[in-house]
């Protein structure tokens, strides 16, 4: 016997149309009919949006062109969802609006002189108007360490700024202040005089510290020119030039010169020595208090480089209220950095 022929494949009946009744096929041709008016219809439908969203680009391109770039090309108004559409940015883009205010302009070299009030209380030689005139002691010190101040003479060793340092001399070498009384109620205040205006605030604040249970007595204020080059020349005879340089001014130099310097001791057990000070109870109070008085501690500790001398805790500089007060919030350390000056770590000579 031969072999039966091989029944024809599924697939193959269908797509011969055998063995599939008529009527599921009409079926089958009319979904297929239907998904493709709907996918055809979908397809319209994004390339409609495309093209209205195209055109609506193209049109405000053309708009914003203008002339230089020929007519605005304008296109049909596009879908209502296309209009709705957000502008797209750049993520950290950043918008700048140039600025319609004119360049600032540079501060008239003149500063604070231009300033009436200021020159009408330099007449005077009142110090505290000067200042307050200025718009205060912060303004004054500002003006004065950026070259703003012509008319503020640091080496006009009448006014409570002076400053005297190894690289300022005074102008005149003998200089004496034209006023000089004694600290009388601060122990030991009747064989040191001062200026009269730091005698008053030295007797003071020697009131408050005495108050505060931290007394303080003076050993030093005003020194001559002559009184200086003794101190001067008893210095090197002991221990040489370069270390006498440290702890003593050569004449012509020195604070004590403009009366405005005080050298204090502690008056706790009985006064004792200049180097007795550092780390009592009147040290600790004076550098907590004394720029509430008008006082700074001139040559502080760690600042050798820059006022030339070794940490003296005792000499004391009388600046006025308002200049100590700049001092003290501003955390300045020498006067030489509050004015803006250059440091003086030795003589020029």
């Amino acid at each position: 016997m031969t072999d039966p022929e091989p029944p024809a494949s599924r697939r193959a009946l269908r797509t011969a149309g055998v063995g599939v009744p008529s009527t599921r096929r009409g079926a089958r041709r009319a979904a297929r009919r239907r998904r493709a008016l709907v996918l055809g219809g979908a397809g319209a439908l994004v390339l409609w949006g495309g093209i209205a969203l195209t055109s609506a680009l193209t049109g405000a391109a053309g708009e914003a062109g203008g002339a230089a770039d020929g007519p605005p090309v304008r296109s049909a108004a596009p879908a209502p969802w296309a209009t709705a559409l957000p502008v797209p940015t750049m993520l950290g883009a950043e918008t700048a609006t140039p600025s319609a205010d004119p360049q600032p302009q540079p501060a008239p070299a003149d500063g604070i002189c231009a300033d009436a009030a200021v020159t009408g209380a330099l007449a005077s030689g009142d110090d505290v108007a000067v200042i307050a005139a200025a718009g205060g002691a912060v303004a004054f010190r500002e003006a004065v360490a950026r070259g703003a101040a012509p008319c503020i003479d640091l080496a006009d060793p009448a006014r409570i700024w002076v400053l005297v340092n190894k690289l300022r001399p005074y102008a005149v070498l003998d200089y004496a202040p034209s006023s000089l009384v004694a600290a009388g109620s601060v122990p030991g205040g009747n064989q040191a005089i001062l200026r009269a205006d730091a005698a008053a605030a030295l007797q003071s604040m020697a009131e408050a510290a005495r108050a505060a249970g931290a007394e303080f007595g003076v050993q030093s204020g005003y020194r001559s020119f002559g009184m200086q080059q003794s101190i001067y020349d008893a210095h090197v005879d002991q221990r040489g030039v370069a270390a006498t340089e440290l702890v003593s001014a050569r004449p012509g130099h020195s604070e004590h010169q403009s009366g405005l310097a005080a050298d204090v001791v502690s008056c706790a057990d009985g006064c004792g020595d200049l180097d007795d000070l550092a780390g009592t109870a009147a040290d600790q109070w004076i550098r907590a208090h004394a720029w509430e008085h008008g006082w700074i501690v001139r040559y502080e500790e760690g600042y050798t480089h820059i006022t030339g001398y070794a940490y003296e805790p005792w000499h004391l500089r009388y600046v006025g209220v308002d200049l100590a007060r700049a001092y003290h919030d501003g955390g300045f350390h020498s006067l030489e950095e509050f004015f803006g000056l250059a440091p003086a770590p030795d003589y020029a000579d």
